[in-house]
């Protein structure tokens, strides 16, 4: 299981915008870049739903994904792998939804994505490309 380092939550936090990638159970890739992360605790990220359409089919029918995190101007770029679960209501459901409409009330935030994290890498080049980070 991948565990956040400090770092790395504060390069989530720093993000503007993070590329999500999903597949379909026949291997049909799909990225999108999504606004809304949080993170839950060193194991887990919340991903709003917004405007996802495609990836919400993909992540029904397959629910691993892969978040980049991705900071050019201070050379950081991570990827985050993990398996996700869609809520669209519960007590996790209504505190992502209350913290939302709170920042911003036109964003829908239609469904929570739970990410629960299983590998970390670096992805910048140079000579830790493609490390491992989470080990």
């Amino acid at each position: 299981m991948g565990k956040l380092s400090i770092a790395l939550k504060e390069a989530i936090v720093k993000a503007e915008l993070y590329p999500l990638a999903t597949a379909s159970s026949s291997g049909l890739p799909n990225v999108i870049p999504i606004k809304l992360v949080f993170i839950e605790n060193d194991n887990e990220l919340w991903l709003v739903d917004n405007f996802m359409t495609k990836t919400l089919q993909n992540l029904q029918q397959n629910p691993a994904a892969a978040l980049n995190i991705l900071i050019p101007d201070e050379k950081i770029s991570y990827q985050i792998k993990g398996h996700t679960r869609i809520e669209t209501e519960g007590e996790n459901y209504n505190r992502m939804r209350e913290t939302v409409l709170k920042a911003n009330p036109d964003h829908p935030a239609k469904s929570l994505v739970i990410m629960h994290i299983t590998e970390i890498f670096d992805c910048w080049p140079g000579s830790t490309i493609g490390n491992r980070l989470d080990n």
